[in-house]
């Protein structure tokens, strides 16, 4: 089942490297393979019969890709990056309510809320006409947040580092003053495992789902 994840965990590690290189020219090569390859992942690690949970991991999937590709472009290229991250975190979220045997959000996640709350008091002053979309796309990660705590611990794990990679990009992005080192290797570090965690957790359920009926 892990053999499927190897293009991707190589792609990631080689892009990884890249970023701490400073070689720009293989990070522009390699950032956009990396959800073509987790898709592929997905597809070939589950069984042949293939359904709901699939369709909505592969659009959370293609949403990311469609992301990546948009932030590598200056300018409005950001404004329209958040909006396909927001769709692929709408297509996480049904996912893990409708699919992924949801059971109650466990009692950490209100920790999510108070991360909303803080994120936006931090990034509202210099947000400017963004604001609004960072409200919502931050609404929407917490609840992303909140859904994947219900769900097995690599899907929670996924989801929280979604959080964290997203953040980061916030901090980095509009707050002056934020000196994290390596921030560009943190933020795609905690990316490149939240949606490896996810998908992971993803093809568990399929394939448990698929050896007992009754759970599907």
């Amino acid at each position: 089942m892990a053999l499927p994840f190897l293009p991707y965990i190589v792609v990631g590690v080689v892009h990884l490297a890249a970023v701490l290189a400073g070689a720009d020219a293989v990070v522009a090569l390699t950032k956009p393979l990396l959800m073509p390859a987790l898709l592929l992942a997905l597809l070939l690690a589950v069984p042949a019969r293939r359904g709901e949970t699939v369709v909505l991991a592969a659009l959370g999937i293609l949403f990311g890709w469609l992301g990546d590709l948009a932030l590598m472009n200056a300018g409005a290229g950001f404004v329209i990056g958040l909006g396909f991250f927001l769709l692929g975190h709408v297509a996480y979220i049904v996912l893990f309510v409708r699919r992924m045997r949801l059971r109650r959000p466990r009692w950490w996640s209100a920790g999510y809320v108070l991360w909303f709350a803080g994120l936006l008091t931090v990034l509202a002053p210099h947000a400017g006409g963004l604001l609004i979309p960072l409200a919502l796309y931050g609404a929407a990660l917490a609840v992303l947040g909140i859904t994947g705590s219900g769900c097995s611990p690599w899907i929670a794990g996924g989801a929280a580092l979604f959080v964290v990679s997203d953040s980061l990009l916030g901090l980095h992005r509009f707050l002056p003053g934020f000196a994290l080192p390596q921030a560009d290797f943190a933020i795609m570090l905690t990316y490149i495992a939240a949606q490896g965690l996810i998908c992971w957790g993803v093809v568990r359920r399929v394939r448990a789902a698929a050896a007992v009926p009754s759970l599907a």
